[in-house]
């Protein structure tokens, strides 16, 4: 059984940052998160009166709470599997769509220790960031397999720093 992942000083300091950033422009963030499951959100909202620029996350392990929460067609997920680029850009949009945030930031990815193959390895992870009415910046990352806290732990990390470059 996995232990409590300690997000570190250094990541809540980032997030920090970011929310700082967000108050001074009066932006909203919404996250949509897979394999993070709602650490991005987590981090965030681990800063006191982080209320007033965190307007709402979504956690959607599963390709049903994508389509579901998202809007994130089947076809797509079909297409080009949960892990893409394509499905990651759509869960920001999506986030956006469903939200009354000005900012989004997804993150889908294979945490481990299962469920990575040759061509989608576990550590690999697909984040997109994107403002309201404006373009949807993506990155791809491999981490390798690193442990399933720590994959999850730097994916935060590169989670809050993509959306901190579209504030």
């Amino acid at each position: 059984m996995s232990e409590k992942i300690d997000i570190g000083a250094d990541i809540l300091a980032l997030a920090a940052e970011l929310l700082d950033a967000c108050r001074e422009r009066g932006d909203l963030i919404a996250t949509a998160e897979s394999c993070t499951a709602g650490l991005v959100a987590a981090t965030l909202t681990a800063i006191p009166g982080a209320s007033d620029v965190f307007e709402r996350g979504f956690v959607t392990y599963s390709n049903a709470a994508k389509s579901e929460m998202l809007g994130v067609p089947y076809w797509l997920i079909e297409r080009h599997g949960a892990v893409s680029e394509d499905v990651a850009r759509a869960m920001a949009g999506g986030a956006l769509t469903h939200s009354q945030a000005s900012l989004a930031v997804s993150v889908t990815g294979i945490a481990g220790p299962d469920g990575g193959t040759p061509e989608k390895p576990v550590g690999l992870v697909y984040f997109a960031a994107g403002r309201r009415d404006g373009p949807i910046r993506d990155e791809k990352m491999e981490f390798g397999d690193l442990g399933r806290d720590e994959i999850r732990r730097l994916s935060v990390e590169r989670a809050l720093k993509l959306l901190r470059s579209v504030v």
